[in-house]
């Protein structure tokens, strides 16, 4: 028996089905609310729901504390199921049967909750990247004021030491991620900044992406996850589109890897090998790049699962 459940910031409604169809019920999204649901829930049922950042996580964290399965599927599995299903109305109650409906049809895979350790450096890392904004929103602002004919002296000050403060707290921020990486991944780090090109920071970057390189059974499912899988569309004579990549994913992580890209095109004998061989058969250079962020992304599956340093140039003995 699937249940659905739609989570917002302070309540969830949970869908249960029955003989005559659905039955909805509403619990608060905080402890009390999510064991009150765990209570209600039937035997040998497995839950539902979409991912929502931060606001599914207390309830995902206690209903595997409870020991009941539970699902957490990506927002757009859920929108293009609602399309084929034709659903023209959208209320919190709608989409609880509608997400119990995809688990039915679906059988979705339960959802493991990520080590404590991955869930520190996501955090870390989500904290650093909005950081990382706002230094360059006050820098932009600090350049702004700088062409004034007539600049007051305490907002140039505040601007100033708003930027010291970024800049301390995000060093700060990267060193813990450093730190904490070599901590608990340290031979991964090891193995994975003996690439040409990869440094610590895309290095654990990977590494909490992946769950320490545990929640991919293959490289391709790891450029798929990030975006970085050419799309193809072909249908009759008419559509046949090809070359886009797909941008699921971790955005600022697919940016870091393409910028790492670039500059691996120069220092790392097989990504540079597959860039000038894609540009000699007429393929653009942004395309060239981002096969080489491919070839990044199987090199790093390679030397993690294989626990083998990278071998720059290395060719295999293999037919």
């Amino acid at each position: 028996m699937y249940i659905g459940i739609d989570v917002s910031k302070d309540s969830f409604v949970a869908a249960y089905p029955g003989k005559n169809g659905y039955t909805t019920m509403t619990f608060k999204n905080d402890t009390k609310g999510v064991r009150s649901f765990i209570t209600s829930l039937p035997e040998d049922c497995h839950c539902v729901m979409e991912a929502t950042g931060n606001y599914s996580m207390l309830l995902l964290y206690l209903l595997q504390q409870a020991g009941i399965p539970t699902s957490m599927e990506n927002p757009q599995k859920i929108k293009h199921f609602s399309r084929a299903m034709m659903t023209v109305t959208k209320t919190d109650e709608i989409d609880a049967k509608l997400i119990a409906l995809y688990g039915e049809k679906m059988n979705p895979e339960p959802y493991k909750i990520p080590a404590e350790s991955i869930l520190l450096l996501k955090q870390k890392r989500t904290v650093l990247r909005q950081l990382k904004k706002h230094l360059v929103a006050t820098k932009n602002l600090q350049q702004s004021l700088a062409v004034l004919p007539k600049q007051d002296g305490a907002s140039k000050r505040a601007v100033e030491k708003t930027i010291k403060f970024l800049e301390r707290q995000i060093a700060e921020l990267e060193d813990e991620i450093t730190h904490l990486s070599n901590k608990e991944y340290k031979r991964q780090m090891e193995l994975l900044t003996s690439i040409k090109g990869i440094g610590k920071t895309l290095a654990s970057a990977l590494i909490v992406a992946t769950g320490g390189f545990t929640y991919f059974s293959n490289a391709k499912q790891i450029s798929r996850y990030l975006g970085l899988c050419p799309t193809y569309q072909q249908s009759g004579t008419s559509v046949n589109v090809k070359g886009h990549i797909n941008r699921n994913g971790d955005t600022y992580l697919r940016s870091q890897l393409y910028l790492v890209a670039c500059n691996c095109t120069k220092y790392n004998a097989a990504c540079k090998e597959t860039y000038e061989r894609l540009r000699a058969n007429g393929k653009s250079g942004k395309a060239a790049v981002v096969a080489v962020a491919n070839k990044l992304i199987r090199q790093a599956f390679a030397v993690v699962t294989k626990n083998q340093p990278y071998v720059d140039g290395f060719v295999s003995s293999i037919a």
